[in-house]
């Protein structure tokens, strides 16, 4: 059985996207986002670990409209060509009821999110990570994620998109790891105790 994480960046008041769906304050727009090579490194390595990443339209359109020519830009860094590579070459599943299309390595799925991804959750292959609110909302719900990793960043945003879902039932977790890196930032790694 594959083991399933979320996985994103979030401001220290819990958010994956400040009000209109911002993300400068993780990407290095905002005004003290602490970004680091140690991390972007980390987030690289990340990928080139994950067998299959699962996205939620939002998240796939953004991702989709940077990473795949990335390395193409003129002044790209050394890291920015590795994590283009690596984006490109990962599987994806792409879930979404009003795209029609997706590219780069990725597959569509408009049916039911969480009997997909159960269904793939049985099947044997490497780690998959889940990004994306939406569709880790609907994850969580339903008893899917087995992990939690959250990279902290030192950012007070006041609203937007909640890395957390509203859920039914608690779900208890267990510390496995903690990261910190320059500026501030902290990653955070919960297991799902079942």
């Amino acid at each position: 059985m594959r083991k399933l994480t979320f996985a994103m960046n979030v401001s220290l008041d819990g958010y994956i996207a400040a009000p209109g769906d911002d993300l400068g304050w993780s990407s290095g727009e905002g005004p003290d986002s602490s970004s680091s090579d140690e991390l972007f490194q980390w987030w690289s390595d990340r990928v080139a670990a994950t067998g299959l990443s699962l996205y939620g339209r939002k998240l796939w359109e953004v991702m989709s409209s940077a990473w795949p020519t990335a390395d193409q830009r003129p002044g790209a860094s050394g890291a920015e060509i590795e994590f283009a590579g690596r984006w490109r070459d990962l599987p994806k599943v792409v879930f979404s009821s009003t795209i029609s299309t997706v590219d780069w390595n990725a597959r569509l799925v408009t049916g039911d999110a969480v009997t997909e991804i159960t269904r793939l959750k049985a099947e044997d292959g490497g780690p998959m990570d889940i990004a994306g609110a939406t569709l880790a909302g609907a994850a969580m719900r339903a008893g899917l994620i087995d992990e939690y990793l959250l990279v902290t960043y030192p950012v007070l945003v006041g609203g937007g998109t909640p890395f957390f879902a509203a859920l039914d039932t608690w779900v208890n977790l267990a510390l496995v790891e903690t990261r910190t890196f320059p500026g501030g930032v902290v990653l955070t790694r919960y297991e799902t105790r079942r």
